[in-house]
């Protein structure tokens, strides 16, 4: 092989070398890039439950300024439905704004939760079958993102996590410009779970 030959193989050997780092390097920032700011999640700690719309709005979480509080309160909203439907439909009232809770998402909510009143408990961390779905003290919940969960403008879906479930939930809100606030939408977490042990006849 001749001395050209030689630099010319010895430049395309380069120029491969240079080009493979350079794909990797492009790759790697992409996949490294994938899901910054969109995979987070936030938690929220309350030493006690909102009985009450007044109640609620003591917290600190009531700007709503994002939707990760907004499903924390929703949250907190329900776990009252046993002790009083009234409270919890108030609560639920403001937190979606310029609405109000439907008859149809009151029916929802009645069928959901009555005799089930541990659903909302078993997304607080340290809510199991196994103890009743009595979350750890303070009473904290965790509120995930995914890559879907902006996809549109001023609308937004986020997760919630059961003791009680293997895949989860969702809650979608909606975002008031004016104001900067978000607001609940649609309740989507209120569908069956595993029941408490004390009331499984197979645990």
């Amino acid at each position: 092989m001749g001395i050209f030959d030689s630099l010319k193989s010895m430049a395309e050997s380069t120029i491969r070398r240079e080009a493979t780092k350079a794909v990797t390097g492009v790759v790697n920032s992409a996949v490294n890039s994938v899901g910054k700011g969109k995979n987070r999640s936030e938690k929220f700690a309350f030493s006690s439950l909102p009985k009450n719309l007044a109640e609620l709005q003591t917290l600190p979480e009531i700007s709503m300024d994002t939707p990760f509080k907004t499903v924390a309160l929703a949250l907190l909203a329900l776990c009252q439905f046993e002790q009083s439907s009234d409270a919890t439909y108030e609560m639920l009232n403001f937190l979606k704004g310029p609405e109000n809770v439907s008859p149809y998402e009151k029916q929802f909510i009645k069928e959901r939760l009555t005799d089930k009143f541990y659903i909302p408990f078993s997304y607080f961390l340290g809510a199991t079958p196994d103890n009743g779905y009595t979350p750890s003290a303070p009473l904290t919940i965790e509120v995930f993102e995914n890559p879907y969960s902006f996809d549109n403008e001023n609308w937004a879906t986020l997760w919630v996590k059961s003791g009680g479930a293997d895949n989860m939930r969702s809650v979608k809100l909606r975002k008031k410009p004016s104001t900067g606030q978000w607001f609940l939408n649609d309740i989507q977490c209120l569908s069956e779970i595993r029941v408490p042990a004390e009331k499984d006849p197979w645990a």
